[in-house]
């Protein structure tokens, strides 16, 4: 499960980090042993680099690259291995936070609105992997995941250009949002991002931290429909699966469980509806092709793994 973690929500003042909204989710979870991957992301204005005149639309990056690092920190203090949230619930199994999402597509200007720019976010993310390394010396650091779009800078120059920019010494795990028509286009932008990570002398895993297919909503090339969403899925996460090791795949995130409401002031799109349940919480089919496919990984995992 990978939840975004809203800094604005959290740190409501200077220095003071209030995470009882998230403490629902981490009993939830942990009650049913799913481990999560946050995403660190959206600082409260008082962090952000978001001018105050001629801002454009988006979430901008902290006005201090140190202070994501705290706050990275705090988190682990709370939800990490040593935990507070496992020390106040002795009854919850514990399954602390191991792995640590660092921003968001910040390849596109909804997510860097000064202009995406790899040597900015490789900074931002070498501060922040050396405060979570400090916080917790076994923690796994995941980048934002990177998507191939025509909206923003596209994937393969992005990623060249956080590699040249030192960004390689700061991640564990390479993440991308492998949005695609079909598993293949899917199965294909994993191979990209495995071939440009081995070109660049970088073997380390890769993780899908966004994929998914819209049942509904306006047309795009990602809405096909309840029982294409279905096929697609199951599909996906089956092929994935069968490629693992030859990929070096850490995991998969499907986005996401619930269909979502248009934003306030915003219009619907193909994103709001990807969703394995409807708003009201009733299952597509899309659904039951998740449980079959989970069953189908967990028999795959269990054999010796092959390349393909």
């Amino acid at each position: 499960m990978s939840p975004t973690f809203d800094w604005a929500r959290i740190e409501r003042s200077p220095g003071h980090y209030d995470f009882r909204g998230y403490d629902g989710l981490m009993a939830a979870t942990a009650a049913r042993g799913v481990a999560v991957l946050p995403v660190l992301f959206d600082p409260p204005a008082f962090r952000s680099s978001r001018p105050a005149h001629g801002a454009r639309p988006g979430t901008y990056p902290p006005r201090s690259d140190a202070a994501l690092g705290a706050f990275a920190a705090a988190a682990i203090a709370r939800y990490g291995p040593s935990g507070s949230f496992w020390r106040e619930h002795p009854r919850l199994p514990a399954v602390p936070i191991r792995a640590w999402q660092v921003w968001n597509e910040p390849s596109l200007p909804a997510y860097w609105p000064m202009g995406p720019d790899p040597a900015a976010y490789a900074r931002l993310l070498q501060v922040t992997a050396r405060a979570i390394r400090r916080a917790d010396p076994r923690a796994t650091v995941v980048s934002a995941g990177i998507p191939q779009s025509r909206i923003g800078v596209p994937f393969a120059r992005y990623v060249d250009g956080l590699y040249r920019a030192g960004g390689r010494s700061a991640f564990d795990v390479l993440a991308i949002h492998a949005y695609a028509r079909d598993a293949g286009g899917v199965l294909a932008a994993v191979r990209s991002a495995r071939r440009l990570m081995d070109a660049h002398g970088d073997h380390r895993p890769i993780w899908v931290t966004e994929v998914g297919w819209a049942s509904a909503g306006p047309p795009s090339a990602f809405t096909i429909g309840a029982q294409a969403q279905a096929r697609q899925v199951y599909a996906a996460l089956t092929r994935l699966a069968r490629r693992r090791t030859a990929l070096n795949l850490r995991g998969v995130v499907y986005s996401t469980w619930t269909d979502g409401g248009v934003y306030r002031g915003g219009t619907d799109f193909w994103g709001l509806h990807t969703g394995l349940l409807t708003v009201r919480g009733a299952p597509k089919p899309a659904f039951y092709a998740f449980q079959r496919a989970g069953r189908r990984v967990t028999q795959l995992l269990a054999r010796r793994p092959q390349k393909r």
